[in-house]
């Protein structure tokens, strides 16, 4: 009980100090998942308004496939973007395996089938309610779609707060791209895993703390948003 009590101890003062190299790993990996994020919502976002209202040979097989990613491991993401990256894969020569940007591109094809999958039900239920009044007024489907996700903001909100959540907490993908360099590639999460093995428990307890902060400040955030929109329904109706 003494050792964990002193480590704690030690955790709080690198915080309350502002630790440089505390500071470095948690800068790094919200840049890194932040990043990834906004890609990850570029497209994701474009892609499940237009699963949710073009209708195409072969829908149903992509929004079963979307859905189906949503269970992808980590690890198995991780995995994937090695290959590619590799100096025997096809992207090989851009030269970005174990650098942030490598991270970035695990992290976004994470993030993209949790986006999509999540945007295409944003926009199903919205056109249910005001798709007919869009269709009226001669807005085509990925028209009328895209306003939709506008009119939603809430809800894509919670969608990109959602995602970002998901990214800073992972350490599969990250740590295979990445290679877990110290002071080039080394987040948060992997980090604590380095650390509480190496036996530098005030180190990994202090960046636990603070991933435990992030991602329960972005959880109160949605459940905010949440509230609100349910609020704004109960309004309208």
């Amino acid at each position: 009980m003494d050792t964990i009590a002193q480590s704690l101890k030690l955790a709080l003062d690198l915080i309350a100090q502002f630790d440089a190299r505390l500071l470095a790993i948690v800068g790094l990996s919200l840049r890194v998942s932040a990043s990834a994020c906004v890609i990850a919502a570029l497209l994701g976002l474009l892609a499940g308004a237009f699963l949710a209202a073009v209708k195409f040979p072969g829908r149903r097989v992509a929004v079963w496939f979307v859905n189906t990613m949503l269970a992808l491991p980590p690890v198995v993401v991780g995995l994937v973007v090695y290959l590619m990256l590799s100096r025997s894969g096809p992207l090989g020569q851009l030269g970005i395996l174990f650098t942030p940007a490598a991270m970035v591109v695990a992290q976004t094809v994470l993030l993209l089938p949790l986006v999509a999958a999540l945007a295409r039900r944003l926009v199903v239920d919205a056109l249910a309610d005001g798709g007919e009044q869009m269709r009226s007024l001669g807005a085509g489907p990925v028209t009328a779609a895209l306003l939709m996700l506008l009119h939603q903001r809430h809800g894509v909100l919670t969608v990109l707060l959602t995602a970002f959540g998901r990214a800073v907490a992972e350490v599969g993908a990250v740590m295979i791209v990445g290679g877990n360099i110290d002071g080039a590639t080394r987040v948060m999460t992997t980090a604590i895993a380095l650390e509480t093995s190496k036996g530098d428990l005030p180190l990994a307890l202090a960046l636990g703390i603070v991933l435990l902060s992030v991602v329960g400040l972005v959880n109160l955030v949605v459940a905010l948003l949440q509230a609100r929109g349910a609020d704004t329904r109960e309004a309208l109706a």
